[in-house]
C-alpha cells in the first residue's frame, strides 16, 4: 500500500485514527483520550499499531487532524511531525474556504462536525441531517446550497447515564439495551427506559423539527459508535455510517491539499 492519508479524529472520549487508501479506509484504530499520555506516548502507540498492520509510516503521504481537544492538539501536532517530517491538514477556520460545506459559525462550530458535514453533503449533494451518537448527542444540518446553517447538541447516551449514576447513590451502572417496556421492573430496567426510550423521542421530535424549519425532509445520516442501539428509530435513517467523520476527514484533506 503507498499514498496512504492517516485521519486522525481527537474526541473527548476517543481518539480514532483511520488509515485510508484513496477513499477506502483499510484500518481503524482506537484508544482513549488522555491529558496523561505524551506525545512520545501516542507517537509509542501508533508505531505499534501500524506494525501490526504491516503498515509502514513511509507509506502515510497525507494526514488530516481533527480535535475537539484544545489541549491535546499541540501533542498530537508534535506526534505526527515527528512521525510523518510533514505538517498535517487541521480541520480549522483558515481551510473552511476550500471545503464544499460552508459553516455559518466559524469560530464555534466543531471540527468533528464539519467532516460529518462534509461527508453526508459530499455524498448527497442536497440539504442533510447528520445526528452523531457521541459524547454529546449531535444533530447538524446542511442546507441546499451547502451552508451549514445550523447544530443542536444533547447530552450522549452514555454522558448521561453516567450523569445520573455518579449523582445518585443507590443507582447501578447498567448496559445500553433497549427495553421491552417502558414500565421497568427494576433498577437497570428503570435506567434503560428513561434513557433509551426517552431518547428515542429526543432524536424523533428533534428531527422532526429540524425537516419542519427547513420545508422539506432531507437525507438523515446517523453516525458515532452509539448509532446501532437505538433500533427503534433506526427506520428515521437514510443510513448509518460509523466511519462517517473519518471518510469526512478524508476528504478534507484530498481537497485542502488539491488547493495547495
Amino acid at each position: 500500500m503507498e499514498n496512504l492519508l492517516m485521519a486522525i479524529d481527537i474526541g473527548n472520549s476517543d481518539i480514532v485514527i483511520g488509515i485510508f487508501e484513496e477513499a477506502t479506509c483499510q484500518h481503524i484504530f482506537r484508544t482513549p483520550t488522555s491529558h496523561q499520555k505524551t506525545a512520545v506516548d501516542y507517537s509509542m502507540l501508533i508505531r505499534s499499531y501500524l506494525l501490526e498492520e504491516g503498515i509502514k509510516l513511509a507509506a502515510i503521504q497525507q494526514a488530516v487532524l481533527s480535535s475537539v481537544v484544545p489541549a491535546l492538539t499541540p501533542t498530537w501536532l508534535q506526534v505526527l511531525s515527528t512521525l510523518l517530517h510533514f505538517p498535517p491538514v487541521v480541520v480549522s477556520p483558515e481551510i473552511y474556504p476550500y471545503l464544499p460545506i460552508k459553516p455559518v459559525n466559524t469560530k464555534e462550530i466543531g471540527a468533528d462536525l464539519v467532516a460529518n458535514a462534509t461527508a453526508a453533503y459530499t455524498k448527497y449533494r442536497k440539504a442533510c441531517l447528520v445526528v452523531d451518537f457521541g459524547t454529546a448527542l449531535t444533530f447538524t444540518t446542511v442546507a441546499q446550497d451547502g451552508t451549514l446553517i445550523g447544530v443542536a447538541i444533547a447530552p450522549g447516551l452514555k454522558t448521561a447515564l453516567k450523569s445520573l449514576v455518579q449523582n445518585t447513590a443507590q443507582l447501578p451502572e447498567v448496559p445500553l439495551v433497549v427495553p421491552q417496556t417502558a414500565l421497568g421492573k427494576d433498577t437497570v430496567e428503570a435506567l434503560q427506559a428513561g434513557i433509551l426510550l426517552g431518547y428515542t423521542g429526543l432524536v424523533k421530535e428533534l428531527i422532526h423539527q429540524i425537516h419542519t424549519e427547513l420545508g422539506e425532509k432531507c437525507p438523515v445520516i446517523a453516525t458515532g459508535g452509539l448509532s446501532f442501539v437505538m433500533q427503534p428509530i433506526q427506520h428515521l435513517f437514510d443510513e448509518i455510517d460509523v466511519q462517517l467523520t473519518l471518510k469526512g476527514l478524508q476528504l478534507i484533506g484530498r481537497t485542502v491539499v488539491s488547493y495547495q
